[in-house]
Formats: C-alpha cells, sequence, structure tokens
C-alpha cells in the first residue's frame, strides 16, 4: 500500500512528540515509501494546569484537537497515551493499532528518599491522579498529598524546586524521555496498580478510511491489544473515568489472560481488589468479570460519589 505522505496529530509535550515519532519511525520502517510528518498542536488539557483533569472534564481534553485536525484532513492519525483515550471514542474515531507495551507500572520518585515506605510522617507527596492517591492512602496514611499536574519536566521541576519530598510517575514516560534514572523504586504490580492500558501507546485514525487503517495495522501488537481490551472493558462496564480512582492490569498467561482490578477511595484509602483470569480470545468478557467481582464487594458505593466527594 502506498501513499505519499501520511501526517500525525500529536500534542507538543517532549513525551507526546517521543511517543509519534516513535509511531513514525515504526511506519517509515514498515513502509519505506512513505513520507511521514508530525502535526504538532496544544490541547485545552495541556492549557489548564492548575487544576484536577476531573473538574475541567477528563481526559478527553488530551484528544479533542487532535480529532479536530483528523475530521478537517490536516492530520490521518493521532497518537496518544492509552491511558488517556477515554473507554469510548467519539463517533467517526476508532483505535488503528495498539503498540507493544513499555513497563506498565508507576514509579516513585525522590531526592532525598529511597523508597515510599522511607518517606518521613506527614511527607509532600505530588499526585493529581486520584488512583494513585487512593493507593498511596492505603499504604501511608499519614502523607500529605498534594495536586500536581504537567509535563514529566515541569512535575520533576516542582520537585527539584522543594515543592514536594517524592513524586509519583509513570515508569514508561520518564523511561521515554531517558530519565530512567529519576526512578527509585518501581511500585509493582500487582501490589500497586496502574492506571488502564498505561505504558502503551495508541495509534487513533477516522473510521472508516480503509487505507489509513492498512497502514498502521502493522503496528499493532496482538498481546497488548488482546490485555489492554480486558482492561478497558472493565473500565467501561464500571463507567470509569478520571474522576473515579480505577485501576487494572493485565497480562497473558501460558493458559490465557490474568486480570486484576481496583476500585479506591481517595480519601479514606480503602480499596476494593479483584481479580480472575480467562481464555486469550476473550479479553471484554474477562474485563466484565472483574468489574462485576468489583461491584459484589462494594464497588458502587465509591462509584456513585459525585466527583467533588474525592
Amino acid at each position: 500500500m502506498s501513499r505519499a505522505t501520511l501526517r500525525i496529530a500529536t500534542r507538543q509535550s517532549a513525551l507526546a512528540l517521543w511517543q509519534a515519532e516513535h509511531v513514525a519511525a515504526r511506519l517509515r520502517a514498515a513502509h519505506p515509501e512513505l513520507s511521514v510528518e508530525l502535526v504538532a498542536m496544544t490541547t485545552r488539557g495541556d492549557q489548564i494546569v492548575d487544576r484536577p483533569l476531573a473538574a475541567i472534564g477528563g481526559k478527553g481534553l488530551f484528544l479533542k484537537e487532535l480529532e479536530v485536525a483528523m475530521l478537517e484532513h490536516r492530520a490521518d492519525i493521532a497518537v496518544h497515551s492509552y491511558k488517556d483515550v477515554p473507554m469510548e471514542l467519539e463517533p467517526g474515531f476508532a483505535i488503528g493499532a495498539v503498540l507493544e507495551r513499555a513497563d506498565a507500572a508507576d514509579a516513585f520518585i525522590s531526592n532525598d528518599h529511597a523508597r515510599l515506605g522511607d518517606l518521613p510522617h506527614g511527607a509532600r507527596v505530588g499526585t493529581s491522579s486520584l488512583r494513585r492517591q487512593a493507593q498511596l492512602r492505603a499504604l501511608r496514611p499519614d502523607l500529605h498529598l498534594v495536586d500536581l499536574r504537567g509535563n514529566v519536566n515541569s512535575r520533576l521541576a516542582k520537585l527539584d524546586a522543594g515543592d514536594y519530598a517524592a513524586i509519583v510517575l509513570a515508569c514508561a514516560g520518564i523511561e521515554r524521555l531517558g530519565l530512567g534514572e529519576r526512578m527509585r523504586e518501581r511500585l509493582s504490580p500487582p501490589a500497586w496498580l496502574p492506571a488502564v492500558a498505561q505504558g502503551a501507546i495508541a495509534v487513533e485514525c477516522r473510521q472508516g478510511d480503509a487505507a489509513i487503517a492498512e497502514l498502521v495495522s502493522v503496528l499493532d501488537d496482538e498481546a497488548t491489544h488482546r490485555c489492554t481490551a480486558a482492561e478497558r472493558a472493565m473500565n467501561l462496564q464500571l463507567h470509569g473515568n478520571c474522576s473515579v480512582p480505577i485501576a487494572g492490569y493485565c497480562v497473558e498467561t501460558e493458559t490465557g489472560l490474568a486480570l486484576w482490578g481496583l476500585v479506591g477511595d481517595a480519601d479514606s484509602g480503602r480499596l476494593i481488589r479483584a481479580e480472575a483470569t480467562g481464555p486469550a480470545d476473550a479479553p471484554r468478557e474477562l474485563g466484565e468479570r472483574v468489574a462485576a467481582l468489583l461491584r459484589e464487594q462494594g464497588a458502587d458505593e465509591i462509584l456513585r460519589r459525585p466527583p467533588a466527594a474525592q
């Protein structure tokens, strides 16, 4: 399949540009005749960094401008951190590929303390993620949790300025930016669960554009696609968004898939956990089963709360 030029819509942050260029390089390698260009833009989610995402409309704010560019044919595809993609896409769009997942775990980062357990009583920890806040509260109810938004480099700068004793970031993001030495402790699943689809890169395209779908399909990693499908199905069943602390992590085993799920309360640190296994060819059914198990344990009590209660 040949096409003169393919344009990739991307956010302008260093991490987003790295991910878009990674996809571009993979596409150039797979299609030597293809010219690939980046169309960088700023989204509303990037512009508003002084309020939690839940208060300004959720993670979909990182996609809107990119999707408009595709609708107006100023771009052909968009590249996202899959964890930032809403569980249901806007009409007219589809996920054309999910690349092989990087490290899905979270990282504890501090200049003065090697481990989360080493933080002194009442230490300030920066994170705006309710999922991370719930798990931090469960492990260390004494900590003072403070909102922290912005790109990876700006969050690290605030840590270095002494605003926080520690912060929590995704391992994949800091490793992609060549900052892996900043990690002090890997918060490993399943004891600590990441965001749904964390560590995976998704390629979004216009629904029904067969030529583009064919071009990007070579990037799809089947195992990652299956595992993230299970996680996202669980989240969708729970009506999850950035205003509810939901976590999920799925891996392939010799016999199929194993999925761990969590719903947490960022105020009290109460965590509800569930896990199940299932065949590799039925990831969505597995996700729905774990969601049902979480509900059986009382997850709805947390899920029904308005965002302000979190």
